[in-house]
């Protein structure tokens, strides 16, 4: 049937983004490939649950910095912390100055390093301080601004799927992935996640497309760098992507002049 890798993809991007127990189905490039262009649009669903706990916190008394903690939480709760576990491999692969397989095992290891642990510590202060400061703005643009920061990070995952970027590894999830997405398909999910950001700052709407742009073109510089030093993607350096592409964006909607 025509909609079984629709329905197949679906299923793929639920399990890899989210903790939801599905059954798993067939798999392959082409499923990987509609896994990923809907992944921003998982993200927009775990957006929706991260903005009612930040709003939930915050209406029932929690001080904002606190209820950007609790937000934070469920976030990795709803992942299994399965990303920001890939930004901490991926800042120990980074931080020890070596290049293709030296850096991929030293990624491969499951301890944590010193520089996996200060990118851990570093982001989730930032995005926790910027989700204190969202909590005080009237909820449908709290609504807005953390739908939009998860599911540009999504987005940014995506792009690291589209062709013409190979996988680091002949196996794993960057091996599936790989060059699975085309061009059109992502700047169109772009422009829908841009749209959602208008709302995200109702006194300067143009301030939420462009931390969506600038979230954008920091992964693509990421993601460009990742490829010389690797050799390529790993299910890691995605999940780098997306964590660095959100706080990215929660910054730029924070941000005043």
């Amino acid at each position: 049937m025509a909609d079984r890798p629709l329905r197949s993809g679906a299923r793929l991007a639920l399990t890899t983004f989210t903790v939801l127990p599905l059954p798993p189905g067939p798999v392959d490039r082409r499923v990987a490939g509609v896994a990923m262009l809907l992944a921003p649009a998982v993200g927009a669903l775990l957006g929706a649950g991260a903005a009612a706990v930040l709003i939930g916190s915050a209406a029932a008394g929690a001080p904002p910095l606190v209820a950007g903690a609790l937000t934070v939480a469920a976030g990795a709760a709803l992942t299994r912390g399965l990303h920001l576990d890939g930004l901490a491999d991926t800042a120990d692969g980074l931080g020890s100055y070596r290049t293709g397989p030296a850096a991929l095992e030293i990624m491969r290891r499951p301890d944590i390093g010193p520089f996996g642990v200060v990118a851990l510590v570093l982001v989730l202060l930032i995005q926790a301080g910027a989700l204190a400061a969202l909590a005080d703005r009237p909820a449908p643009a709290v609504l807005a601004g953390v739908v939009t920061a998860v599911a540009t990070g999504r987005l940014a995952a995506a792009w690291g799927c589209r062709r013409g970027v190979p996988a680091a590894r002949p196996d794993g999830l960057g091996a599936l992935v790989a060059g699975t997405v085309g061009g059109v398909p992502l700047a169109l999910a772009a422009l829908g996640v841009a749209a959602v950001a208008l709302a995200a700052v109702p006194h300067r709407p143009w301030q939420g497309p462009l931390a969506v742009l600038v979230a954008l073109v920091c992964a693509a510089g990421l993601l460009r760098h990742l490829v010389r030093r690797l050799g390529g993607v790993t299910g890691d350096v995605l999940g780098a992507l997306l964590e660095v592409a959100s706080t990215v964006v929660y910054l730029g909607l924070v941000l005043t002049a």
